[in-house]
């Protein structure tokens, strides 16, 4: 008796609606993925910051600052990392990519694994440089060195000099950040045994980049929103201008598309891709 009393009682017990379930899984695989991607970026600042506390006691520096800059099309310039030396100011533009880096200092474009297409980080770290100054127009004689950095899972396929030490424009993985600013900081020493800043003006450009740094978390918002708007209007552009085949719309490359409006007698004017080139020239 009691067996089928209990039967009964669990039959009708309500089951969980499965929707909830499923929504549940859903905003746990979104939060998982969220928490990964904002760790990977926590971790990539951790290793910075650990480079930056390495460099020499008379060095000072800042993280994720946000300037005023009339000449950027968001108004705004937000720099990753600022490093004051005696000797140079160093603004530092970290990525986070993998893969291959293709690119020369004076191409406006650069790629990942040949595919993907980046803007030049040196004209984005120009920019940048530009607000620094603007901001320290008292100082005029401060030198600034250019600095790019990128993590272990890439290789470089750039010029030479963006390399070497000598240069003022520097590609460098995060794990040698410190090593090629002290080397710089010696070879300045070298050129000039004086230091340019002295302790109370390295404080002082320190204290007024620090006022100048906007932390008002709804202009920060509106300024990545404006970038990243920017950057999807960019990348539709691209699309737009990238060369396809008249008859299949298949993409051919550049090179291809050179060589079709350079034979008008037998493309007249029009662009094919290899296959379609060949039928064209049966119709011809």
């Amino acid at each position: 008796m009691l067996s089928k009393i209990f039967k009964s009682f669990t039959k009708n017990k309500p089951s969980a609606p499965k929707d909830v379930a499923t929504n549940t899984n859903i905003n746990h695989k979104e939060s998982k993925r969220n928490v990964t991607s904002l760790r990977i970026g926590e971790i990539g600042e951790y290793k910075i910051n650990i480079q930056l506390d390495q460099l020499p006691k008379e060095c000072m520096y800042l993280n994720d600052i946000l300037i005023s800059n009339k000449f950027s099309k968001s108004g705004y310039s937000q720099i990753d990392h600022v490093v004051v030396t005696p000797y140079a100011i160093f603004i530092i533009e970290t990525k986070n990519y993998s893969g291959t880096i293709y690119g020369h200092r004076n191409r406006v474009k650069w790629s990942v694994n040949g595919k993907f297409p980046m803007m030049n980080p040196f004209n984005q770290n120009y920019g940048h440089i530009e607000a620094v100054k603007s901001v320290l127009a008292n100082w005029d004689k401060i030198k600034y060195v250019s600095l790019v950095s990128f993590n272990k899972r890439c290789t470089f396929k750039v010029n030479e000099e963006l390399r070497k030490i000598q240069s003022n424009d520097l590609i460098v993985y995060d794990t040698e950040l410190s090593e090629f600013i002290t080397r710089k900081i010696n070879v300045l020493k070298l050129q000039q045994p004086e230091p340019i800043l002295s302790k109370n003006d390295i404080q002082d450009i320190y204290n007024k980049l620090n006022i100048a740094n906007i932390s008002d978390l709804q202009i920060r918002d509106m300024h990545v929103d404006k970038v990243k708007n920017l950057s999807n209007l960019e990348t539709t552009n691209n699309e737009k201008d990238v060369p396809t085949c008249i008859t299949c719309g298949k993409k051919v490359s550049e090179k291809v598309r050179e060589y079709c409006i350079s034979n008008k007698k037998r493309f007249k004017g029009n662009i094919y891709c290899y296959e379609h080139q060949k039928a064209s020239s049966t119709k011809n």
